[in-house]
């Protein structure tokens, strides 16, 4: 790790740790103990305690009283609240976004869904998690649509909302083996509709394509399921 400024040890601290939590290596309810993340990523504490510090305010880890930094825990309720403020937030956005955006916009879309759709779903050396390639180009995806909305505020709402979904996605074993489930024609049919300038057939697609992920990512959670204004995330 690069050691030439307390910025770049921050930076470089940070994006391990976000990877380490993306990619399931540090597990949801985890203690963060500083002397640990200090061995474990060859830093300082100021440097950890900035990055747990970053990742706190994009919803990542929380602090416990008598805990310290933990990496966020995943429950059903908490799931519920994000499903339903997901799909009112994105959907509005997407439309706003599809409304509004230009034809780099559009181009960028297109580009990004041609990413995501030639990068493997899982790593043979990690077969639980989706990959971290897979992930990376699953948010870029999601982000370059929508990135057009020119609402800068329901934007970063939107941002920091599928942020935290992340961690859901990566902690359930049957996202993306789904036999009665065409996840990458979802996309497709997301981006049909965003090429197609059809404001609402995509937030109704959007919609529908949280709806079915929370249906699924229930089962890494550990707590009784719960339901948000009609959107059932039992099993």
């Amino acid at each position: 790790m690069a050691r030439t400024s307390g910025g770049t040890r921050t930076d470089g601290v940070y994006q391990l740790l976000r990877a380490d939590i993306l990619g399931g290596r540090l597990e949801p309810g985890q203690r963060l103990k500083f002397p640990d993340l200090c061995v474990r990523y060859d830093t300082s504490v100021g440097a950890g305690r900035e990055a747990l510090t970053r990742l706190a305010a994009e919803g990542f880890v929380v602090t416990r009283p008598h805990q310290g930094y933990i990496v966020r825990p995943l429950s059903h309720e908490d799931l519920a609240d994000l499903t339903q403020a997901r799909m009112e937030i994105e959907s509005l956005v997407l439309r706003l976004a599809v409304e509004s955006g230009d034809m780099q916009w559009e181009g960028a879309a297109v580009a990004a869904h041609h990413v995501l759709h030639r990068t493997a779903l899982r790593n043979p050396d990690d077969p639980g998690h989706p990959s971290d390639e897979w992930s990376a180009a699953h948010a870029a995806f999601h982000g370059a649509l929508l990135s057009g909305c020119r609402n800068q505020r329901l934007l970063a709402t939107a941002r920091s909302l599928r942020q935290e979904a992340e961690l859901y996605l990566q902690w359930s074993v049957s996202f993306g083996d789904e036999p009665d489930r065409d996840l990458a024609g979802e996309h497709r049919a997301i981006l049909d509709a965003v090429v197609a300038r059809d404001a609402d057939r995509a937030g109704e697609l959007i919609r529908d394509h949280i709806a079915h992920t929370a249906q699924l990512l229930i089962s890494c959670a550990s707590d009784e399921p719960n339901r948000a204004d009609g959107v059932s995330v039992e099993k």
